[in-house]
């Protein structure tokens, strides 16, 4: 699991027992991609922070390599191995 502040709410992105990408926000799961044949499994959300701030929180996993990324309005926040 990665685990990544995001102004004061917690991000965590997760590959689950059977495979699939999971992007919690504050302990709460908000999106959930099942595995497939399809590279990279990908899931995104919208954060809000306070006075109308949003972030853009994206994650994409390549389950052959087990490599995951993670980006925050489009910059890096991780890129490694998982598994």
């Amino acid at each position: 699991m990665v685990e990544l502040p995001v102004g004061h709410k917690a991000v965590q992105v997760a590959i689950a027992q059977d495979g699939a990408l999971e992007l919690w926000l504050d302990g709460c799961l908000r999106k959930r991609r099942a595995p497939s044949e399809r590279a990279p499994l990908y899931v995104w959300t919208n954060v809000e922070l306070h006075w109308e701030e949003h972030r853009f929180v994206e994650a994409r996993y390549w389950p052959r390599g087990g490599e995951l990324q993670v980006m925050v309005n489009r910059e890096t926040a991780h890129v490694g191995q998982v598994g």
